[in-house]
């Protein structure tokens, strides 16, 4: 297991982060997005590795069948706001940063997709300015905690999550890398009304029906694949074969310890219930129902 310490987090322009989110941070805001970019952004674990994996395969599944085989999606689909050291051991000391601008920045392939964590209102100005297509994953929230509880135990890159308990309290309290699930999701939604370029997608649309949401997908792109490429796709991106895929399940990045839990766990919606106890899941609703006040965004917690 590579060494390095797990970050602490911090209240930063009013959302909670960890310095591995905001070290880059001029160079984020700075980003200059081209107009022929494609953004996925979402809250963490809420599908964005999935939805990473479709759009990569719709735009490059046919052109560059060769580097599906060999280079991990972490590579082909960059996150714009990391900034950690180097986990390969090299002969720099200290180590140096990978940063996700400059990883991006030399990109050779178009369209460039790009996925980012980030709140609405961090997004760096260009994605407005050049009018790119964005296209944003949500996830309900009781999957959301119980799924990103698992991610947090396994990856050196955020905060240890403690026990169960405390973590769901936490989460209450929008003490989250990432701040507020609430603030995303709604924060989002509201841009999406005035941004026809933001396309609102739903993690639990996806496993209902995935042919309807790839189709509404392909609109918002643009793109008319064929029958056999759609087919291509759907078979691909089922969760076991994810799971098994060593090109898109992380089993090649270091900071991860993969004998707490996958990367990939179980990609199904309801899961929560396997975690909550009645008396938690009451709790949690009650709070939900003050914090989530617009009445146009809703969300299922079981399909």
């Amino acid at each position: 297991m590579a060494e390095i310490s797990r970050p602490e987090l911090f209240e930063f322009q009013g959302v909670w982060m960890t310095h591995l989110f905001t070290d880059n941070w001029e160079n984020i805001q700075n980003f200059q997005a081209r107009p022929d970019d494609v953004l996925i952004a979402s809250y963490p674990k809420a599908g964005n590795t999935w939805v990473s994996y479709i759009l990569d395969l719709l735009y490059f599944g046919q052109t560059l069948p060769e580097r599906e085989a060999s280079v991990p999606l972490a590579s082909r689909v960059l996150l714009l706001e990391i900034a950690f050291p180097s986990l390969q051991p090299g002969l720099g000391n200290p180590p140096p940063v990978v940063k996700g601008t400059d990883l991006i920045n030399d990109l050779s392939t178009s369209p460039r997709i790009i996925k980012t964590h980030l709140p609405v209102q961090f997004l760096p100005k260009s994605f407005w300015e050049q009018n790119c297509k964005i296209v944003y994953v949500a996830r309900n929230a009781k999957d959301s905690v119980v799924s990103y509880f698992h991610f947090e135990g396994m990856t050196l890159l955020h905060p240890a999550p403690g026990d169960w308990s405390s973590y769901l309290q936490r989460f209450m309290e929008e003490k989250m890398a990432f701040g507020s699930w609430y603030d995303h999701v709604n924060g989002w939604w509201e841009k999406k009304q005035s941004h026809p370029n933001l396309h609102y997608m739903f993690y639990e649309d996806l496993v209902e029906d995935f042919g309807q949401e790839l189709d509404k997908l392909c609109c918002f792109l643009g793109l008319s694949p064929s029958s056999e490429e759609k087919g291509m796709i759907t078979r691909r991106v089922q969760f076991d074969d994810m799971k098994k895929n060593n090109m898109v399940n992380y089993s090649t990045f270091k900071g991860m310890d993969f004998t707490k839990s996958s990367f990939i766990r179980k990609g199904k919606v309801g899961d929560w219930k396997n975690h909550f106890t009645v008396d938690q899941s009451e709790m949690f609703d009650e709070d939900y129902k003050q914090r989530m006040k617009n009445p146009t965004l809703q969300f299922r917690t079981e399909v």
